[in-house]
């Protein structure tokens, strides 16, 4: 429930200051029990988008839901929450420039979702984007994830495999298509890293850093997928941690030495990557 009403409010589908339903119809909507609507309400509150959840009156939309997520005192969200907004806000610049480390690219072709739409709408129109994207290598014995026992057991690798070129494949599309029917100047770009990325890094415009860790959880086997127990992380839900250039030098500082780091990464140890096979 709080997905869906977070979307709707990046959305604008419920506007800023609008009175958000009560919560006995959000109740009848959801099909669940009033105390479930005030838990959503109350994540929705802690990430600044609604105000005055109470017991009685309906909640507010927060007068500006995109700051509440990537306004400098923006709090830790998870991935699917935090990156879209702050993706589309990148997506103002004349020349886009997003660098990314991550285990399959699924939560950053997720958010370019969100500034595709506003291209489509007309709210956006960069001139020129740059997209390079660093991936474990198809060769290596993945750190995760990995089936908890028989260590032989292909079928967790294939699959990673399958999702990492899936996703690749999805995001190279949707960006270069942007060519064809908008006349932007488009480049994406893999390359493969010989070892698995214990976290995941966005760089953004040269100006901001967002990074998350990947936190390991045990996943029980899966018969009817003929999946085994395995050993992996959900990358989606992963907190995501906001440094922007000139917001002091800690952050100063950790985003320009996120940008020497992927540098050095692309110029050296990575090799080439085929989104096939």
């Amino acid at each position: 429930m709080a997905d869906e009403l977070r979307a709707r409010i990046r959305s604008g589908a419920l506007r800023p200051g609008a009175r958000m339903p009560t919560q006995a119809q959000l109740a009848h909507e959801f099909g669940v029990e009033r105390g479930a609507v005030r838990q959503a309400l109350r994540i929705l509150q802690s990430e600044r988008l609604l105000t005055n959840v109470s017991k009685g009156s309906p909640a507010t939309v927060a007068p500006d839901p995109v700051g509440a997520l990537t306004g400098p005192e923006a709090p830790p969200l998870p991935t699917t929450v935090a990156l879209a907004p702050r993706i589309a806000t990148a997506f103002a610049a004349e020349h886009v420039e997003i660098d990314a480390v991550c285990l399959t690219s699924i939560s950053l072709t997720l958010a370019i979702g969100e500034p595709l739409r506003q291209i489509h709408a007309g709210r956006l129109k960069p001139a020129k984007v740059d997209v390079r994207v660093l991936l474990p290598s198809r060769d290596i014995d993945l750190a995760f994830p990995v089936p908890v026992e028989a260590r032989g057991d292909d079928r967790v690798h294939e699959r990673w495999l399958a999702m990492r070129n899936a996703q690749g494949q999805v995001l190279q599309h949707n960006l270069l298509a942007l060519r064809a029917t908008h006349g932007i100047d488009v480049r994406v770009t893999f390359r493969a890293l010989p070892f698995t990325p214990p976290v995941k890094l966005y760089l953004l415009n040269g100006a901001e850093a967002l990074f998350a860790y990947y936190t390991l959880t045990r996943r029980e086997a899966e018969a009817e997928r003929e999946q085994p127990a395995m050993y992996d992380a959900q990358g989606t839900q992963s907190m995501l941690f906001a440094f922007r250039q000139g917001a002091g030098l800690r952050d100063t500082t950790f985003v320009e030495q996120s940008h020497l780091w992927f540098n050095a990464l692309w110029e050296t140890i990575s090799s080439e990557l085929t989104l096939t096979g």
